[in-house]
């Protein structure tokens, strides 16, 4: 199946450069390597984007990483940290609409709360909109002093 990951915005980034920071993700999972496109100068970036991955039912237990960095036009990227999170409960909870009917009404199916073993900002509620699971989270930044991404998943029925 594919997962589609609305990249939504990146919230309070650290700085990494004296002109400000051009920030961007790349998204890996297994072999698989996604970026999203550069927002100029912006520690509070928009991107509103779309990335897709396909999802393999039998590598449920491997997390999707994210790595945020600042492009750089005549050095390096700098990294401004890194997160990751655990596409298990989502999978799961798409088995359980498959398996029987859930209301599909936005009803919670699952609650993820935040944790030392995970990388989520506040609660991340699963649900069933609109025939198919979505989860909306913000994701603490790693290795870097602050910022947050923010993201909503959504399955594709491939």
């Amino acid at each position: 199946g594919l997962l589609r990951i609305h990249l939504i915005r990146g919230t309070n980034l650290a700085r990494r450069d004296l002109t400000g920071s051009d920030p961007y993700v790349v998204v890996r999972y297994g072999d698989q390597k996604l970026r999203s496109r550069v927002v100029k100068k912006d520690l509070n970036p928009e991107w509103n984007e779309d990335l897709t991955l396909t999802i393999d039912q039998h590598r449920r237990r491997l997390p999707v990483q994210l790595e945020v960095y600042d492009r750089d036009r005549f050095s390096r990227d700098d990294k401004m940290g890194d997160s990751e999170f655990e596409i298990e409960e989502f999978l799961r909870a798409l088995k359980k609409i498959q398996k029987r009917d859930i209301p599909n009404d936005g009803s919670v199916i699952a609650k993820l709360k935040p944790s030392e073993d995970n990388c989520l900002a506040e609660e991340s509620n699963i649900r069933c909109e609109n025939g198919t699971i979505v989860q909306h989270m913000f994701l603490r930044l790693r290795n870097v002093e602050c910022g947050e991404i923010e993201l909503r998943l959504l399955w594709i029925h491939a």
